[in-house]
């Protein structure tokens, strides 16, 4: 039996804190602007554009109560892979949460085309320039760690879609401005939240594939299977397993049957997944020929 050894790992998301910690306090500091300038100018737009900003701000709470949380099981000898199925939990909430502003907007958007609201023009334009320029150093922030964690690419995807959404406040406060056209709130409104739902959903697929300890999408387990076979001294591989635990940190275990030096085989074995796959925590049981693994179940 055989195992990578090294430090104790650590999940992609783990090593964003720092920044995750940046985009949550800007990303208040806007949310608290927009609301008060909202509710003073009765501006639907900024009101909608402030509660997308405020899942910016629950989904990076998210994301950092994961992490903290996470860290802190760690060194529990009873946690060994500490809570980092947290990160997970944290990444699928926020899908839930994108999708429930999503479909607030598509609804509000829809009850208004009658009687759409008149948005004021300048303390809306103004304001929504501020939020802009927060969700840009938010997704500057995050985006690096949005291609490896999937707990921080749940809070990359609300700051990119707030994003969008202020873009889409400056351009109906400007056709309000320059045309005096009420409808360009509704438009708007039905715009982000269409752009929103297909990447919420692949948001919650991905979760869900973790959370039911799929193997990566981009690993073909049959194809590790045969290069498994493939090496000097193995003779059949059975029980192979690979599942993703938290983004970026994937496992693996399986048992080869092998002739000869049982040592050198494990150390082949487990060189070849940590280079072909990236999988540095394999658990492998190198077996005899006359070894017969009998079912449990």
């Amino acid at each position: 039996m055989g195992h990578g050894h090294g430090h104790a790992p650590r999940s992609a998301s783990g090593r964003m804190v720092g920044r995750l910690w940046w985009a949550f306090g800007i990303a208040a500091a806007f949310m608290a602007a927009e609301f008060a300038v909202g509710i003073a100018t009765s501006s639907l737009a900024l009101l909608s554009d402030a509660a997308h900003m405020l899942t910016d701000v629950v989904g990076v709470g998210l994301a950092l109560a994961a992490i903290v949380a996470a860290n802190r099981a760690a060194g529990k000898p009873n946690r060994t892979f500490g809570l980092y199925r947290a990160e997970v939990l944290a990444a699928l909430a926020n899908a839930v949460l994108l999708f429930g502003v999503a479909g607030y907007v598509l609804v509000e958007a829809v009850d208004r085309i009658g009687d759409p609201p008149a948005v004021p023009g300048w303390p809306v334009l103004l304001t929504a320039l501020g939020g802009l320029a927060a969700n840009v150093v938010a997704f500057l922030l995050l985006r690096d760690g949005a291609q490896e964690s999937l707990n921080v690419r749940g809070a990359y995807l609300e700051v990119v879609a707030d994003m969008i959404g202020s873009i889409g406040v400056l351009l109906s406060a400007g056709a309000t401005l320059v045309f005096g056209w009420r409808y360009a709130d509704t438009v708007v409104g039905v715009l982000i939240g269409l752009w929103v739902l297909p990447r919420t959903y692949s948001l919650a697929r991905r979760a869900l594939r973790i959370l039911f300890q799929h193997a990566p999408e981009q690993c073909d387990v049959a194809e590790m299977s045969r290069k498994l076979t493939a090496l000097p001294g193995v003779r059949e591989v059975h029980d192979l397993h690979v599942w993703t635990l938290t983004s970026g940190m994937e496992v693996a275990s399986a048992h080869l049957t092998a002739d000869g030096d049982r040592e050198a085989v494990l150390v082949a074995a487990r060189d070849l997944l940590r280079t072909d796959y990236g999988i540095e925590h394999a658990t492998l049981q190198v077996e005899g020929p006359a070894y017969r693994c009998e079912p449990t179940w």
